[in-house]
């Protein structure tokens, strides 16, 4: 089912799968799927037993929130840079009937330069985002956002502490593009009608990203070779 062969021995998951009742390549198949279409556990239930696979979609979800932050780490290390100029802005999770709050970033071709999911929406917040993103990926030249505050004071603040130069725009309309990436990944979390707790949220939506991202093309090829997005997802499980 999976082109790439995954021996446990040899994969980066070893350290959160210590037993295998399933092949770690199937388990990668459920994963990656639920990660990147919009499907429900039950939904793979359905799938995996029309292929003759019988496995519940409590598994899978254990498999998720094992595997995902995982693959999710491994993807930050091969990511390929990012612009200079970032579109911030943040778009509303649901987590244990409660509304928390997903801030994301793209450069101006659309790329992830990073996301993170917060409790609150204030300036602590947002300031530990800008720190995230540019501890990744080095400081931006431009960083454009909405009249929010919150963001305002954390740009703000992190030039005045740091002395850096930074471009700060607040433009409502530049910031479509990243407004309109966040329906692709609020696509996928639709399905899920909402997360229990911030903990889970928390990993399944790094692997959302981590998905979203490969299917943009944001992941370096091993050797420089040209992989379908699935194969993609299956090298963070290599070493």
């Amino acid at each position: 089912m999976v082109p790439l062969h995954v021996q446990l021995q040899n994969s980066t998951l070893r350290g959160v799968i210590k037993r295998l009742h399933f092949p770690l390549e199937l388990m990668l198949v459920c994963v990656r799927w639920y990660a990147a279409y919009q499907l429900s556990l039950r939904n793979l239930d359905e799938m995996m037993a029309e292929r003759g696979v019988l496995v519940d979609h409590a598994t899978v979800h254990r498999w998720s929130l094992k595997m995902l932050p995982v693959l999710a780490k491994v993807f930050r290390r091969r990511k390929h840079p990012v612009g200079r100029s970032w579109r911030v802005d943040e778009t509303y999770v649901l987590v244990g009937g409660q509304w928390k709050y997903l801030y994301r970033a793209v450069d101006r071709l659309g790329q992830t330069v990073d996301f993170l999911l917060t409790a609150r929406r204030d300036v602590a917040a947002a300031r530990r985002f800008f720190e995230r993103a540019i501890g990744q990926h080095d400081l931006p030249e431009k960083i454009t956002i909405d009249k929010r505050g919150a963001n305002t004071a954390a740009v703000r603040g992190l030039i005045a502490d740091s002395g850096v130069t930074i471009e700060l725009r607040q433009s409502k309309y530049l910031n479509n593009l990243v407004e309109q990436d966040h329906r692709s990944v609020k696509r996928r979390i639709r399905p899920m009608m909402g997360f229990k707790s911030f903990h889970c949220a928390g990993r399944l939506i790094a692997g959302i990203e981590t998905m979203h991202m490969i299917k943009k093309g944001q992941l370096r090829c091993p050797g420089g070779l040209a992989f379908a997005h699935a194969d993609h997802f299956y090298s963070l499980a290599v070493h």
